[in-house]
C-alpha cells in the first residue's frame, strides 16, 4: 500500500516492490524517527543566547519561542492523538517527518520572533503526530511485551530531547553556527523518508467508514477507559512536574547554567542542559525494580530540583551536575513506572489515543510554568525566579511522593 492510498485511507493492493522489514528494523524506524524529531525539536538548545542575541530578543522572546513548540505540540495531540490508528502508522510518521523538515527549514533560516515560533509551531506538530504513532507502532510489534513497549518509547523520547541539546551544541561549532546545526539535520531527517516509503506498511487497526473516511480523523474528547483512570491521572501529574523540569533546561537554563559554569562554550552548556534528560533515559536502561520504586524516584527528583538554586548559590559545577543527575535518574524512575501502568491497563486499541492524552497534560508542564518562570525572570531577574521556580516543583514532588508511598503500602496489605 502506498503512503499516498493510507493517507486518503483506499484500500491497496501490496506493492511487489515494498520492503517487508524485520520486526527488528521496524522497531528501529519507529523509535528513531521519534528520537530525530525529538532532537531537532531540541537542536537549537544550547544555540538560544546565539539567536538571542543576533535577533535581539529578551528572554521571555525566547520562551515564547520555545512554548509555541509546545502548544502546538498539545493541540496536535488533541486534533490529531488518534490519526495513526487510522490511516496507518507509517503513513502517519511520514506526514510527521515532512512537518518536522518544513519547520526546521523555518526556524534554522528564521530572521525574526515569528518566523522563529512558526518553526516551531510546525515542528511541535510533527512531533505530536509521531507521538502516539511511534508508541502505538511499539505496542503493535510488542504485544506480549507492553512493558517493553513503554521503555523503548520513554527511552526514544527522553534520549532524542537530551540528545539535541549535546547535538546542537557540537555542530554550533561549525562556521554560522546558527544556521550549519539546522542543514545538517535536515539532511539526516529527509534521509528517513526513504526506509519509511520503501517499507511494507501493516494495515491501519480502524479502518475508516468506506463513504466517508476522512470523518475518522475529525478531532475528538481526549478519552480514557475506566479501569486506566487513576494510573492516567498519576502518570500525568508525574508528567507535568518532569516536563516542567524538562522545560527549564531546555529553554532558559542554558543562559543560567553557563553563569554558574562560568562559561560561553556551547557544547558544555548543551551537556549541562542534556543531563537531566540524559540520566532520565539511562535510567530506562537499568530499570530498577520494587513495590517504592515511584516514591522514591520522586523523592529524588525533590532533591535534585531543590539543590539546583544552591549550586547557583555556592557557585559549584560539581553540584550542579550531581542536581541534575539525581533530578533525571528519580524522575525516569518515576515515569517509567507511572506510565507502564497506564500501558498495560489500556486496551491496545486506545493506546494511541491514550499515550496522547497522557503527553497532552504532561506537554503543559513545559509551557505553562516556563511561560510564567519567562515573565517572572524579566521583572525580578532570571536567578530568584529560578530558585522560587525550583522550590514550588521541588515541594510539589514531595508530596506526591509522600502520597505515592502511603497509595502503594495500603495496596500491599
Amino acid at each position: 500500500m502506498s503512503v499516498i492510498n493510507e493517507l486518503r485511507m483506499k484500500p491497496s493492493s501490496a506493492e511487489r516492490r515494498s520492503w517487508d522489514a524485520s520486526l527488528a528494523v521496524r522497531l528501529a524506524l519507529a523509535v528513531t524517527v521519534i528520537s530525530t524529531l525529538l532532537i531537532g525539536a531540541n537542536l537549537a538548545t544550547p544555540i538560544y543566547p546565539l539567536i538571542q542575541a543576533e535577533l535581539g530578543l529578551t528572554s521571555f522572546a525566547v520562551t515564547v519561542a520555545f512554548a509555541s513548540y509546545v502548544v502546538a505540540l498539545i493541540v496536535g495531540l488533541v486534533l490529531a492523538g488518534h490519526w495513526s490508528d487510522y490511516i496507518g502508522r507509517r503513513a502517519a510518521l511520514v506526514l510527521a517527518v515532512v512537518l518536522g523538515l518544513l519547520g526546521a527549514a523555518l526556524f534554522g533560516f528564521a530572521t525574526s520572533l515569528p518566523m522563529l515560533a512558526a518553526g516551531r509551531i510546525l515542528q511541535g506538530a510533527a512531533v505530536a503526530l509521531a507521538t502516539g504513532a511511534s508508541a502505538a507502532a511499539l505496542r503493535d510489534l510488542l504485544p506480549t511485551r507492553p512493558d517493553w513497549a513503554s521503555r523503548f518509547t520513554l527511552m526514544a523520547s527522553a534520549g532524542g530531547v537530551a540528545a539535541g541539546p549535546v547535538i546542537g551544541g557540537l555542530l554550533s561549532l561549525l562556521p554560522t553556527p546558527t544556521r550549519t546545526p539546522f542543514l545538517v539535520y535536515l539532511v539526516v531527517l529527509a534521509s528517513l523518508l526513504v526506509p519509511l516509503v520503501l517499507l511494507r506498511a501493516r494495515p491501519a487497526i480502524k479502518p475508516g467508514a468506506p463513504d466517508n473516511p476522512l470523518s475518522a480523523l475529525r478531532p475528538r474528547r481526549p478519552a480514557v477507559s475506566p479501569d486506566a483512570r487513576r494510573s492516567f491521572w498519576t502518570a500525568s501529574s508525574v508528567g507535568f512536574l518532569s516536563f516542567a523540569v524538562f522545560g527549564f533546561t531546555l529553554s532558559l537554563a542554558p543562559t543560567w547554567f553557563a553563569g554558574i559554569a562560568g562559561t560561553s562554550s556551547r557544547p558544555l552548556i548543551g551537556l549541562l542542559a542534556a543531563l537531566v534528560l540524559g540520566s532520565s533515559a539511562v535510567s530506562q536502561l537499568l530499570s530498577p525494580r520494587g513495590r517504592f520504586v515511584v516514591p522514591l524516584g520522586l523523592a529524588g527528583m525533590a532533591v535534585g530540583v531543590g539543590l539546583l538554586p544552591v549550586a547557583e548559590g555556592t557557585g559549584s559545577v560539581s553540584l550542579l551536575v550531581a542536581a541534575c543527575v539525581v533530578a533525571g535518574f528519580g524522575q525516569g524512575m518515576a515515569f517509567r513506572v507511572v506510565f507502564n501502568e497506564v500501558s498495560v491497563k489500556v486496551d491496545p486499541a486506545l493506546h494511541a489515543q491514550t499515550v496522547s492524552a497522557v503527553y497532552v497534560i504532561t506537554y503543559l508542564g513545559s509551557a505553562v510554568p516556563v511561560l510564567g518562570l519567562g515573565a517572572a525572570a524579566g521583572v525580578w531577574g532570571l536567578n530568584e525566579s529560578v530558585t522560587v521556580f525550583a522550590a514550588a516543583v521541588s515541594a510539589v514532588c514531595a508530596v506526591l511522593a509522600i502520597g505515592s508511598l502511603i497509595v502503594r503500602r495500603r495496596a500491599a496489605r
